[in-house]
């Protein structure tokens, strides 16, 4: 609950904060003064479009587009031309701007290498089939990067500096987002310390950046998931709600015995009981049970996912009853035993929808049944698809498109 307060507190401020300011900025006083009265008399109303905040760009000399293989992406490993760079200097934020992709120079005791104040997004864009660049939702993860950003006692980033930063530099390097199913141009916003001090406490200084590379399909298989029950994610009085670097190198671990065993990823149940399920890897973790869509609800120790609300409005939309509650092993395990439980699968950004074909608990491998074309995560799926790349009417509002 302390997660779902701050998030709606960042909502409210934000629009509060940074609506007048922009109306302000765009009409002036004087004619916001004469907008006002015109709405208020019935007579008439209306808005100017935001425009972008203009940044200083320093271009790469020569583009590494052409030595790039479209038709082999691995994720995360190929890197587009430019990345957005702004610093926080302990009481403004200043030389934001795009450059060349390279390595940074840190000092050896920078925080964010001592005390992991550390924090990120991920988000994608993509080419429709008129050669448009859509993005999904961005705005959303603005929202959770500040509500990680208040965590972690870090400023927030302005919503200035993070979407027009965003839009700038996906703008700037249009010509790597791939076109074809399944490709996308990755986006991952980072936010670090940089403090020179060894010393525990609040940074004063930070360095936020935006990188993107273009990639293919995060899994290309279904996945064979072990449930976890020795090592967790995070508490519920921790930061698993926050999307901070750390909680995802406490995952390595125990993620590298599962696949030694044969699997691809875990299952992580609380840390108090071990008798609840949370997330899927990187994932959020859903299913369907006697034709419900069932996915653990949110708290201090899950992070509340893009795609995860993004399936459940879908869902909601198509008429389908949606379960958002405590989920225990045992029901998983039971519902598996009798077949009512009939999908199981993970959603984020990364992944989008990825099937769960295997769920394994205490030594035992119970086998999913097969989605076809008619299992909502199947149609799921195929809609998230076809909205992204721009050949499915958008119901909701969710596509910007630059």
């Amino acid at each position: 609950m302390g997660s779902l307060r701050i998030r709606a507190k960042i909502d409210s401020r934000k629009k509060e904060q940074d609506e007048p300011e922009h109306r302000l900025k765009n009409k002036g006083l004087f004619g916001l003064c004469i907008e006002m009265l015109l709405v208020l008399s019935g007579l008439f109303s209306f808005t100017i479009p935001k425009q972008t905040m203009p940044f200083p760009v320093k271009p790469v000399q020569h583009s590494r587009l052409e030595s790039v293989d479209f038709n082999n992406l691995p994720f995360g490993r190929v890197f587009s031309d430019h990345m957005f760079v702004a610093d926080f200097d302990g009481r403004q934020w200043t030389n934001a701007g795009i450059e060349p992709y390279a390595p940074l120079m840190l000092d050896p005791s920078s925080a964010v290498i001592h005390y992991g104040q550390s924090i990120f997004e991920g988000l994608k864009a993509y080419r429709s089939e008129s050669g448009s660049i859509l993005l999904f939702r961005p705005i959303e993860n603005w929202k959770r990067m500040c509500n990680s950003a208040i965590r972690l006692n870090m400023p927030e980033i302005p919503r200035d500096i993070f979407m027009d930063g965003l839009q700038e530099l996906v703008k700037r390097d249009a010509k790597w987002v791939p076109p074809g199913e399944g490709n996308s141009l990755y986006i991952r916003p980072v936010y670090f310390a940089t403090d020179p001090v060894i010393g525990v406490h609040p940074s004063e200084q930070y360095k936020f950046l935006i990188l993107t590379c273009p990639s293919g399909p995060y899994y290309s298989h279904d996945l064979k998931v072990r449930i976890e029950k020795t090592y967790s994610r995070a508490s519920r009085s921790g930061t698993g709600y926050a999307k901070a670097a750390g909680n995802y190198a406490g995952a390595l671990y125990p993620t590298q015995l599962a696949k030694a065993a044969g699997y691809d990823q875990v299952i992580w149940t609380d840390a108090a009981t071990n008798t609840k399920v949370e997330e899927s890897g990187t994932m959020n973790l859903m299913f369907v049970i006697d034709g419900v869509l069932v996915t653990p609800s949110l708290s201090a120790s899950k992070l509340a996912g893009v795609t995860r609300d993004s399936v459940i409005e879908i869902a909601r939309y198509w008429g389908m009853p949606v379960e958002e509650r405590d989920v225990y092993v045992s029901e998983v395990v039971e519902a598996l035993r009798n077949g009512k439980l009939t999908e199981a699968f993970g959603t984020g950004t990364a992944a989008n929808i990825a099937t769960i074909s295997v769920i394994a608990e205490e030594g035992v491998d119970y086998t999913v049944p097969p989605v076809d074309a008619s299992s909502f995560s199947t149609r799921a799926s195929l809609f998230l698809n076809n909205l992204k790349s721009g050949g499915e009417d958008d119901p909701f509002g969710w596509i910007t498109k630059l």
